[in-house]
């Protein structure tokens, strides 16, 4: 027998101090929230909660083997969920808060549901630099699990719109603060004793990582296992088939271009790096829902953040 999702009313709620406060009271109540960080808007619940976490499942559709980032309001709430190594305090004083997630020991006190953790002995840890998120983590009183807010595998939302299109019904609410500045999920590393394990790029890149924590970044993770977020092969991805290192749009195809190119909508007519970051979804979400039949995308340079842009674009193709 199957339990149907409850159907909601969507709401999308400008974000200030009466929206912050009904969010923080569907935290408690075991509900999730969509709310902006600085990477793409999430979905947030109660961390503590199975039942809270369970409905973020359920409203994303995402296999329960794939673990959740847990965000966290400041560096004592992250230190009562994991255990720290010499390295994993470097990389967070250094990144945090921002775009980096650290997978780390969990400590066996920490009090989160083992949903979140999706049977590893390891939690996803991040402490994001957008105050929307942050003010609900401490209004709700609760370290937050948050994956992006959309249907399991589409592309990643990074306006209140996008969540509206791919959740409308499932929740109750979207805290709405405009479109996303970094627009790429968080980079995930898992620190070690002599190296950092990449396992997701982001907008903290490989070389930052290596001046930071004073250690070779290696890539790639244990292919038998997903460790952290965004390791299924297809994810990211549109409706429509996608094309990518195209140099002109083929009959029947939306290009999203770089750099100076005819094409239907340019993530930086600059080429510059951190512009295509911010606006590499919003453009899938623009092709997505254009008359075309398929998706082309130009050649991104494989350098910088431009090597998490081109994870997201093969994940998208897959």
């Amino acid at each position: 027998m199957t339990i149907p999702n409850p159907v909601f009313s969507t709401r999308i709620s400008r974000y200030g101090s009466e929206a912050l406060r009904e969010a923080a009271l569907l935290i408690r109540a075991g509900e999730p929230v969509a709310v902006p960080t600085e990477t793409v808007y999430g979905l947030a619940a109660d961390a503590t909660d199975s039942n809270a976490v369970a409905a973020i499942y359920a409203a994303k559709g995402r296999p329960s083997f794939n673990p959740l980032i847990v965000h966290v309001a400041d560096q004592e709430m992250a230190g009562r969920l994991a255990e720290f190594s010499p390295v994993a305090d470097r990389l967070a004083e250094r990144f945090w808060p921002g775009a980096l997630t650290l997978v780390l020991p969990a400590r066996a006190d920490s009090g989160l549901s083992p949903l979140v953790m999706a049977g590893l002995p390891t939690v996803a840890l991040r402490l994001p630099a957008h105050p929307a998120m942050r003010a609900l983590i401490r209004e709700s009183g609760r370290p937050l699990a948050a994956p992006s807010a959309n249907r399991s595998g589409s592309i990643s939302p990074t306006r209140a719109e996008h969540v509206m299109a791919s959740l409308n019904g499932k929740i109750r609410m979207i805290l709405d603060e405009g479109p996303t500045s970094e627009g790429l999920e968080s980079t995930i590393v898992a620190p070690e004793t002599d190296c950092i394990r990449l396992l997701r790029p982001g907008p903290v890149t490989a070389a930052m990582l290596e001046e930071a924590g004073m250690l070779p970044v290696v890539t790639g993770a244990d292919n038998t296992k997903i460790e952290a977020p965004g390791q299924l092969e297809s994810h990211y991805a549109p409706s429509k088939p996608v094309r990518l290192n195209a140099l002109k749009a083929e009959k029947n195809e939306y290009l999203i271009g770089f750099g100076l190119m005819p094409c239907h909508v340019n993530l930086s007519p600059d080429a510059d790096l951190r512009e295509a970051a911010a606006h590499l979804f919003a453009a899938l979400h623009m092709g997505d829902a254009s008359a075309a039949e398929r998706i082309a995308v130009a050649p991104i340079p494989n350098e910088g953040i431009g090597v998490a842009i081109n994870d997201r674009l093969r994940r998208a193709a897959a």
